[in-house]
């Protein structure tokens, strides 16, 4: 099977009638009145008019109310049922469920959402689901159509791009699931979301349920050998540990190969080198190893490593074994799942994590030699000045600037400490229940160096679009209302944790950081036309917008050099003797 057509009401989301007949004895109400009112009246009946686009919100109230009307011979206000039934229990998705559809499209397979569904009173649709979860999302009232109609489920799957024979449909409707059996679609009726699961799963052959976020199949390319990793793991664990190896990828990140494993009741993570990659230098796994290592000593949250293997004859390339961390991890800045108090204070203990890394005393770690000492921002800039110049496709005229600008305003002094490379917070893992950092990931980067980059790094968010590809962003975000500090405030507590002052030339780090993000933009988009489809996408335009929000910074620093040089050296008046 190539994909899987999800109903909403009573597949994905709690079914209405149980929300109804909870709302009927609350309000004296005859037991069924609701239920009977929308499945009453055949092709005309309000719900299905509503459900088609129709009707407005308000006209289906009052034929609905009409109908009950009708039914009970009471009056119902059926508008204050609506009220209830979007704000309580309706909003409320299945967990089952919606793990389950995490754990298909972690397979490689397409998901559907195919709806009966209808608008609110400001013209919405009602579907409090995650979109990004689902390839294709039908909606009735859209499309002017309704199940059972055969036309809706065709333009589903055209949508999707599958022949009926190779999607499965999960349904409560047994006039639906007939239409769809019909055009040769596998059907599942759902009465228990537990049973009718179960029944995807023989279907599916692989379970649903144990999702891990930002997992998927291991891509065709990347595969590894499984019966090598498991005889690795059973030396390097000893035989206290069996059972079956359960092998994932992860999605995020473009050079290291990152894979989960589960194996017997232990969770791993395994993250080996590549044969070849497009960035400067390939992800040194002993490196990161070694900073792992060290750096869990100096108490500092990162995931426990439990192995180095440099032994090529095992898996083709070294890699490095870890225990996997479950937590959360957040992609989005705004942090829209959270309340107000809960953002800020996430905020703060990122805050925290990045202060803990600057903070460790190289000479008692151990990682004195771990890096260079001074010049780092050179170096950086010398870097990706070269990996531009290589993955260049076309001219961009604020990277041509920002690579004669950079060279010429470096800081005078640069303090040394480990510095992560890529700081952000798409790169933590918060404890599921406080504001607490159980480990940092993703440490390619990480060398020693100037410890503000890491900060103006861990800044580019507030700068970035809320849909931008790469990072989403705060860019003109009520960051008052969300709770969440602003670029200043949150650079500020930092140096407060670190008890330095604020750097004056902030704005030249920002730039920095603009100018080495649009090189690693565009050498992905390189790949890209080369043929690389990795996790990691650039359009040709990304590259550009962020070597625009460079060179602004880079203005920005300009005009402070020049104030502070009208404030320490005010220019001399001149007069002239020209007549």
């Amino acid at each position: 099977y190539k994909a899987v057509i999800f109903d909403a009401d009573g597949v994905l989301l709690p079914s209405p009638y149980k929300t109804a007949a909870d709302w009927e004895a609350r309000n004296w109400i005859p037991a069924g009145t609701i239920q009977q009112a929308i499945l009453s009246g055949g092709e005309n009946s309000p719900s299905l008019k509503y459900t088609r686009g129709e009707l407005t919100t308000v006209e289906f109230l009052q034929e609905l109310g009409q109908q009950c009307f009708e039914i009970a011979n009471v009056s119902v206000p059926v508008d204050s049922f609506l009220s209830d039934l979007i704000r309580n229990e309706m909003i409320k998705q299945l967990p089952i469920m919606a793990e389950a559809v995490q754990c298909i499209r972690a397979r490689g397979l397409k998901t559907a959402l195919l709806s009966n569904n209808s608008c609110l009173l400001n013209g919405e649709s009602f579907l409090p689901l995650d979109r990004e979860h689902f390839d294709v999302m039908v909606e009735s009232y859209r499309e002017g159509t309704r199940k059972p109609d055969p036309r809706i489920y065709k333009l589903c799957l055209d949508l999707l791009g599958v022949q009926p024979q190779e999607s499965i449909l999960l349904d409560n409707s047994s006039q639906n699931l007939k239409a769809a059996a019909q055009l040769g679609i596998k059907t599942v009726k759902v009465d228990d979301p537990e049973v009718a699961l179960k029944e995807l799963e023989a279907y599916l052959g692989f379970p649903l349920q144990g999702f891990v976020p930002y997992t998927h199949s291991v891509r065709p390319d990347m595969e590894i050998p499984k019966d090598r990793l498991q005889k690795y793991l059973g030396n390097v664990l000893g035989d206290h540990t069996t059972g079956p190896l359960v092998l994932q990828q992860f999605g995020h990140r473009h050079s290291t190969r990152t894979y989960f494993i589960k194996f017997g009741d232990r969770l791993f993570v395994l993250k080996k080198e590549p044969a070849d990659s497009p960035l400067p230098s390939s992800p040194a796994v002993r490196r990161e190893h070694r900073v792992l290592k060290a750096l869990a000593e100096a108490g500092v949250p990162v995931p426990t490593v439990l192995a180095l293997c440099e032994d090529r004859s095992t898996l083709g390339t070294p890699f490095y074994l870890m225990e996997h961390c479950a937590g959360r991890v957040y992609s989005d800045a705004s942090l829209p799942t959270l309340q107000p108090g809960q953002r800020r204070a996430i905020y703060a203990a990122m805050n925290r994590g990045l202060s803990q890394i600057h903070s460790v005393d190289l000479r008692a770690a151990k990682l004195e030699d771990f890096g260079e000492h001074g010049n780092y921002i050179q170096r950086e800039v010398e870097t990706w000045t070269k990996q531009y110049r290589a993955m260049e496709t076309r001219i961009i005229p604020a990277m041509e600037r920002l690579i004669e600008w950079l060279p010429l305003h470096f800081p005078e002094s640069q303090k040394t400490t480990v510095v992560h490379g890529d700081f952000r917070m798409d790169n933590l893992v918060f404890h599921p229940d406080r504001p607490e950092v159980l480990a940092v990931l993703g440490w390619k980067f990480s060398t020693l160096g100037d410890p503000i980059s890491d900060l103006a790094n861990n800044c580019m968010a507030f700068f970035l679009p809320p849909h931008f590809s790469a990072l989403r962003g705060l860019r003109k975000c009520d960051l008052g209302r969300l709770e969440i500090p602003t670029a200043k405030e949150y650079s500020q507590t930092y140096c407060d944790h670190m008890g330095v002052e604020h750097p004056e030339n902030w704005n030249f780090y920002m730039a920095f950081v603009f100018f080495r993000l649009a090189a690693m933009l565009q050498g992905l988009y390189k790949c890209s036309l080369a043929g690389d489809h990795g996790p990691d996408k650039s359009s040709p335009d990304d590259a550009e917008f962020v070597a625009d929000l460079a060179w602004e910074f880079a203005i920005k620093e300009g005009f402070r050099v020049f104030d502070s040089i009208l404030t320490t050296k005010p220019l001399a008046r001149c007069y002239s003797t020209w007549a």
